[in-house]
């Protein structure tokens, strides 16, 4: 049986976004295979622009269905400007506009040792 407070802790998957649709698709089927891994918890995705829902968005709508505790994961390469200098405040206004709400920032997916040796390894095939 899944806990009443299991609800109230989400997972956003957080990528830039682009104007076509497809680009988004890798990043659904992440959501999908992260949801089907971690039934108990409510996974969305994301997108700092171009793209719909927007992380404000996102936010917004988690509260009003109760979530007070928000893991944001950064489907980035790189700790670029974006993630140092666009995504703290942003975090933090939306920390301030909804009280009681905390939101723990990881580190970019590219900075995963085992993502890094996955995709070295995916490369190495590729040339075989």
């Amino acid at each position: 049986m899944v806990s009443p407070e299991a609800g109230r802790h989400a997972i956003i998957l957080f990528a830039h976004g682009a104007r076509d649709p497809q680009w988004a698709e890798p990043f659904r089927r992440i959501r999908e295979q992260v949801s089907m891994m971690s039934p108990e918890l409510r996974v969305e995705l994301a997108f700092l622009e171009l793209m719909t829902p927007d992380l404000p968005q996102c936010v917004h709508d988690l509260v009003r269905d109760g979530v007070r505790q928000m893991t944001l994961v950064p489907l980035f390469m790189a700790q670029g400007g974006h993630l140092k200098k666009d995504l703290p405040p942003m975090v933090r206004e939306l920390e301030t506009a909804h009280a009681g709400l905390r939101i723990r920032v990881t580190p970019a997916i590219g900075e995963s040792a085992p993502l890094l040796s996955a995709i070295a390894s995916w490369v190495v095939q590729q040339a075989s």
